[in-house]
């Protein structure tokens, strides 16, 4: 018979667990979920956003925000152009730009496994909540791909700029020619600046996953996260010194992302420093589980090590057929992690898929 689907978890005791594993209807429970693309403190889906539509399985939403920042900004540039339409023309394009290159990260990440559902576009820019596999070569790619966004388009807009010039545009029709040539300028200093060495911007992430190779996860992180507090520290004196609020903003926004950075890789290397069952491996990231009692019954609520019991509560005698890995955040059947299953009666309890 199928036993019923199972929400095996982790227990209430270790904060070091609690903090690095988030809880989902399927695994674990009781943390916050913390996903490298969410390592800093930016508006949710939750807090004044609009859903604009979906594409591709990817909800697109729109903070309140943009609004107000798109009025001031329009009016800044208003002398630009001989008509404010071209403004407005040229700060929607401006974000259809950032959300190709979001778009980059989101279908890169799928790519290699993860998960990618949700884009968010706000002031500062957009972000795209993926979940890549636990594997610095998984993360590099999801990464590397929004740039590379930016970089496909780059000749776009030159040849539409040069065809403009050779058309004669700029005698002709001067607000157009401005437009395309601001559109491939605008591309351009995103790329520049945005693979910038600092974290969180792009390059301090593929940084992060490159040192990964080589460090591990969290000391990669740990020494990419304070390279960005030094880079955030000289563009908060840049924006000081240039009088640009928006620079300053921005140099508040990285700020507090490696802050946040720092004390997740912290709390991760608290967690690799915990003894390991090598016999054992995750399914989904190769991770060996760490000895103790970081699981809990979903019947009897009492805690105990799976790994110990081959899956069966010792207290109550529940079999959990699955299990959540406190690494990656994915259940997988106790039989994938190397488990032998325990035999009830005289036949095998039966796997389900866990609930997700």
């Amino acid at each position: 018979m199928q036993a019923p689907a199972v929400r095996q978890t982790l227990a209430i005791g270790s904060q070091e667990f609690l903090r690095f594993a988030e809880g989902r209807s399927s695994g674990l429970a009781n943390g916050h979920r913390t996903r490298w693309s969410k390592l800093a403190a930016m508006p949710t889906k939750r807090s004044g956003s609009i859903h604009l539509t979906r594409v591709a399985g990817i909800d697109l939403y729109l903070h309140w925000s943009w609004f107000v920042v798109a009025l001031i900004e329009i009016q800044i540039r208003r002398g630009s152009y001989n008509s404010v339409i071209w403004n407005v023309l040229e700060y929607v394009a401006l974000f259809g730009i950032v959300l190709l290159h979001e778009f980059g990260h989101a279908l890169a990440c799928r790519q290699v496994g993860g998960k990618a559902n949700t884009i968010m576009l706000w002031p500062l820019g957009g972000v795209a909540y993926v979940d890549p596999p636990e594997r610095p070569g998984a993360v590099l790619w999801s990464i590397v791909a929004g740039p590379l966004v930016n970089v496909a388009l780059f000749p776009v807009f030159l040849g539409a700029w040069y065809a403009a010039w050779h058309a004669g545009w700029r005698n002709t029709n001067l607000d157009a020619y401005r437009f395309l040539a601001n559109l491939m300028w605008l591309d351009g200093i995103l790329f520049v600046f945005n693979m910038l060495p600092v974290y969180p911007l792009d390059g301090g992430k593929v940084l992060w996953s490159l040192l990964w190779f080589w460090m591990g996860k969290s000391k990669s992180l740990l020494v990419a996260s304070w390279l960005g507090v030094v880079g955030t520290a000289g563009l908060l004196v840049l924006g000081i010194w240039g009088g640009s609020i928006w620079t300053i903003l921005i140099a508040g926004y990285m700020g507090m992302s490696c802050w946040r950075s720092i004390k997740y890789a912290q709390e991760m290397m608290k967690v690799d420093q915990l003894p390991r069952r090598d016999e054992y491996k995750c399914p989904n990231c190769g991770q060996a589980p760490p000895v103790g009692e970081y699981w809990k019954c979903d019947l009897c609520n009492e805690r105990f090590d799976t790994f110990a019991t081959r899956a069966v509560c010792p207290h109550c005698s529940k079999h959990h057929p699955a299990t959540g890995c406190p690494f990656c955040r994915r259940m997988g059947l106790m039989e994938a992690w190397g488990v032998q299953p325990k035999w009830v009666g005289s036949a095998t309890v039966e796997h389900e898929q866990p609930i997700n």
